[in-house]
Parts: structure tokens; sequence; C-alpha cells
């Protein structure tokens, strides 16, 4: 294991998307939570309210939960190169077997999915404990298991985005077809489904990890209860279709032609 994560670290360390990619989700990240504190609720700012622990660790990676997307688009970028430049069929005929293959971009999202946790465990702690009133500083690490919730979620986003990957080959259809299924496609399922089965969807399901934090105000205003599983009862399919597409991805890859 750890030498496949050093072949792959030679070739992500080096690629310039990747450092574009986790700039522009860090910068944009960091204008958010900085910015989101002047909103205004019932004409009043929002200001401190959005750091008071242990509030900002739900409304941190629900935030956070918008640029998933991002890292899946790295990593169905990382794997479609592969097919490109033909460094799959090379490394294949090196002697790397098509599960160490799929072993490798594993640890990859893995080790993307911890650094994206990291950066908002860390951006959390720093403006709540800057930004906070002090009544709130006794509860910092209370609700910080979002961060795990969140871990898991770009997980299961980037893993999703790894079957897409290994599906179309090619990335201009990968990211278009991800995307498409994400916004579009799942969401008109939705509509023909009841919340008690649709909230068991790949998208919804992984969403309910880090939920948005306004839902229940926004139910009561609506004047309708939408059904969603919690964080704790998401965990268990998120796994489940964490599972799902990495073994698909490696039987598509071991009856598919290089």
């Amino acid at each position: 294991m750890i030498t496949l994560l050093r072949i792959e670290l030679r070739k992500l360390l080096p690629y310039r998307a990747f450092w574009a990619i986790m700039g522009l989700y860090v910068a944009v990240m960091l204008l958010m939570v900085y910015y989101s504190s002047s909103i205004q609720v019932n004409g009043q700012p929002l200001g401190t309210e959005l750091y008071n622990f242990p509030g900002i660790w739900n409304k941190l990676t629900f935030m956070g939960s918008f640029f998933t997307m991002l890292l899946g688009i790295l990593v169905m970028m990382l794997i479609t190169d592969e097919y490109s430049f033909r460094t799959l069929r090379q490394q294949i005929i090196d002697g790397l077997s098509k599960i160490e293959f799929i072993q490798a971009k594993v640890l990859v999202i893995v080790v993307l999915a911890l650094i994206s946790s990291l950066f908002l465990f860390f951006t959390g702690l720093g403006f709540g404990l800057a930004y906070s009133n002090a009544a709130s500083n006794s509860n910092v690490f209370q609700d910080a298991t979002y961060v795990v919730y969140y871990f898991v979620q770009a997980i299961g986003y980037m893993a999703m985005a790894l079957l897409f990957a290994i599906i179309f080959r090619k990335s201009t259809l990968a990211i278009i077809a991800f995307l498409i299924y994400n916004i579009a496609i799942e969401s008109l399922i939705q509509l023909k489904l009841s919340d008690s089965i649709d909230k068991y969807l790949p998208n919804k399901a992984l969403s309910a990890l880090t939920p948005n934090p306004t839902r229940q105000m926004m139910d009561s205003l609506s004047g309708s209860i939408t059904e969603m599983l919690t964080p704790q009862q998401a965990l268990l399919p998120a796994a489940g279709y964490i599972l799902l597409f990495c073994v698909a991805s490696y039987l598509i890859l071991k009856i598919r032609d290089l």
C-alpha cells in the first residue's frame, strides 16, 4: 500500500491541476467563511453567530459539501489522464494488476478527503476561537464529528467520480456525466419517489452527512417537512455506496480492454 501511495504521490504532486483545484477550494472556502458573517437574517447581521461553537462545525461542513464535486472532478482528471497518455496500459504491462490500480486511486481519494477534512477542521477551529463569543468556547469540540461525516462524504463523491472516470475514460465526458447525474438525473428520480425511499439514493444519502443547518427553519416556513436521513443514519448507506462504486470500478476495468 505504501509503495502504491508513493507512486501516486509522484504523479499527483507535480500535477498543476491538483494545485489549481486545491488552491481554488481553499481560497473560496476561506472567503465564504469570512464573508458569511455579514449575511443578514431577519434584518440582523449573522455576525459572530456563525462562528460560535458547536454550531460552526455543521455550518462549515455544509459549506464544504458544495465543493466536494471539485475533488471529484480532480479525481476524474487524474484517472482519465491515465487513459489519454496510456500510462495505465504501460503500468499493467510493467506488472501492476488492475486491482492494485484501483487500490492506488482509492488511496489518493482517502488522502484528498483527509487533506480537505483537516483544512475544514483547522479553519473552523481558527475562525471559532478568533471570532466566537467567549461563552461558546467551552463547547469547542462538541459536534466536531461533522468533520468526520464530511470526510466520509468526500470519499463517497470521489468514489463516484472514480466510477464515472472508469466508465467514460474521457475527462470531458466523465465530468459532464458526473455533473448531470448529481445536478439533474437524481433530482428527477427523486420527484418520482417518496421521501422515505429517495433518501437512500446516492446523492441524497451523501448529502445527508452534512445537512443544511437551516433546513428545519426552511421546512417550517414552507409548511412541509423534507424527510432525510440523519448524519448517523447516513453513514451505513454512504459506506455501502463507497464499496459499491469501488467494486464496480474494478469489475469494469477487469473486463474491459485497455
